[in-house]
């Protein structure tokens, strides 16, 4: 009787000590398993260095751009960017200079799933972009038809600056880019933006050919755009 007691004993003890073992492993394990990882919640401000980099390269442009976003939710962000630009056009006839500056406000949306607690972005984004500028005609060639209006001739070229002042322009803007984590909370970007010109005040007598942050504008009324920008995150709180 006391050897089967015994050998009853001896098996609640493995059985048991089995079970504790199986329970700290689950244990162990959901807690493996329930990691979260979270990332910043901040304002990232930054510049657009392509355009300084132009104006080196090519004497009649001058600019700048100041990028910010702000993070709402996992994907979605808040987006602005705020410049001025100065552009020198020379067409066969005319040279013309518009200045001004220009604001763009929208939104981007991130594609990319990142890992763990990366934050890396393949974004697509909008912006309604608006612009007030001047334009001085800074020189042109008058086209003159004879009385049969058979014939066209030039005459002198006229030196005397025109400048119209108050224009105005605003365009829709369509966005796609990445932007990549090099070091903690400092980051690199480049876009490419196809822009719709929804509106532009022309000064009298001459067609408006270059409007700040919608760049050249063409009889289509649409235009490309490209921005590689520096920025950098300053977080707020982590989700």
């Amino acid at each position: 009787m006391y050897k089967y007691f015994i050998s009853f004993l001896f098996l609640f003890f493995i059985i048991d000590g089995f079970s504790q073992k199986q329970k700290k492993d689950t244990l162990i394990n959901s807690k493996k398993d329930t990691i979260i990882y979270k990332t910043s919640y901040g304002v990232r401000l930054g510049v657009d260095i392509s355009k300084p980099v132009l104006g080196i390269f090519n004497s009649s442009y001058s600019g700048f751009e100041v990028v910010g976003d702000y993070r709402i939710s996992k994907n979605f962000y808040a987006a602005a960017e705020i410049g001025f630009e100065e552009e020198t056009t020379k067409e066969d006839y005319t040279n013309s200079t518009s200045k001004g500056s220009y604001i763009k406000l929208g939104f981007n949306y991130n594609a990319y799933e990142n890992w763990l607690d990366m934050n890396n972005e393949i974004f697509l984004g909008y912006r309604y972009g608006f612009s007030l500028f001047e334009q001085t005609l800074n020189s042109y060639t008058p086209n003159i038809i004879d009385p049969d209006k058979t014939t066209y001739f030039t005459t002198n070229e006229i030196t005397t600056p025109i400048t119209a002042t108050s224009l105005n322009a605003h365009w829709s803007e369509f966005v796609l880019g990445f932007k990549v984590e090099t070091f903690k909370n400092f980051y690199i970007s480049a876009s490419v933006s196809y822009k719709v010109l929804m509106g532009i005040k022309d000064p009298e007598n001459f067609k408006t050919l270059y409007s700040p942050g919608f760049n050249r504008v063409f009889e289509s009324n649409t235009g490309f755009g490209f921005n590689y920008t520096l920025s950098y995150l300053i977080p707020f709180t982590k989700k």
